[in-house]
């Protein structure tokens, strides 16, 4: 009798989990350096296409005390602030303290996630225009993904170009497929309007359109394989996602075009996310 009450309290017992639990829904991978993956989403979690939170796995025990704490990195929030999950698009960094272990995840596995969303690639930190641009390298296409799916993006925008340069074409396979389901879907067609522009191109392996992001700003080669006017601070509107040095270079081109940057409390022309540093 004892034995059967001992064992009804081991069942009874909760399933430990981690601190801001969510669990992982499923796992794509790209190729072998990069993977995206969709977590359940808080029932309490609100944010702003183009956020970001801080999500991660818990450590190894610390060797004296046994204690773990947890390895926590900023990542935007790839999916669109109305959809049900929540979608990551992440890098392998074979010797990353959080992505060695990250990229191994499985579908019923917990992450940690933290529900506080910020960041500045919101269109509230942009002043009124008719032409917006996200400038992306990598996995700075994330928070795209996300403001590219969101009704209030085509309802201020008569345009809208994502340039996004990675090295070789298998990296440009998420973005891609992306803007072909956003084009493609029943949904998601009619509230872009045919109004986005994808303009991806490659640095190393050969592509159709060649050239760092700010190289084909800078020559106007974009202008003109768009056919389009170059940017106007009248008109254009920027948001910039990459590692700090593509960063750098881009606010400095865009200043050369007359535009300011800004940021949530005072709208301009253009925003930068600084919290990913590659």
């Amino acid at each position: 009798m004892t034995e059967l009450t001992d064992v009804t309290e081991i069942k009874s017992k909760p399933v430990p989990t981690l601190p801001d639990a969510a669990t992982v829904l499923e796992v794509t991978h790209w190729n072998d350096r990069l993977f995206s993956f969709k977590v359940e989403r808080p029932a309490s979690l609100r944010f702003r296409s183009g956020e970001f939170v801080m999500i991660g796995l818990m450590g190894d025990p610390d060797p004296n005390t046994g204690k773990q704490k947890p390895l926590l990195r900023a990542y935007s929030i790839a999916s669109p602030s109305w959809e049900e999950h929540l979608e990551f698009y992440s890098i392998k960094v074979p010797d990353g303290p959080l992505t060695s272990r990250l990229q191994h995840i499985q579908p019923g596995d917990q992450i940690i996630l933290r529900p506080k969303p910020v960041g500045t690639l919101v269109v509230d930190a942009l002043l009124p225009g008719k032409r917006l641009w996200f400038f992306a390298t990598g996995t700075g296409i994330a928070p795209f993904a996300s403001l590219m799916r969101d009704p209030e993006v085509y309802e201020k925008y008569d345009e809208v170009i994502l340039m996004h340069t990675c090295r070789e074409v298998s990296e440009l396979e998420y973005g891609r497929q992306l803007v072909e389901h956003i084009k493609s879907d029943e949904i998601l067609s009619e509230i872009e309007q045919g109004k986005l522009r994808y303009y991806p191109t490659t640095t190393r392996e050969e592509f159709h359109h060649m050239g760092r992001v700010t190289d084909n700003l800078s020559s106007g080669k974009v202008f003109e394989d768009l056919g389009i006017a170059p940017i106007d601070p009248e008109t254009d509107r920027g948001m910039v996602c990459g590692n700090l040095a593509f960063n750098k270079d881009i606010m400095a081109i865009l200043d050369g075009f007359g535009l300011r940057e800004g940021a949530n409390s005072e709208p301009k022309e253009y925003v930068v996310e600084k919290a990913f540093v590659d």
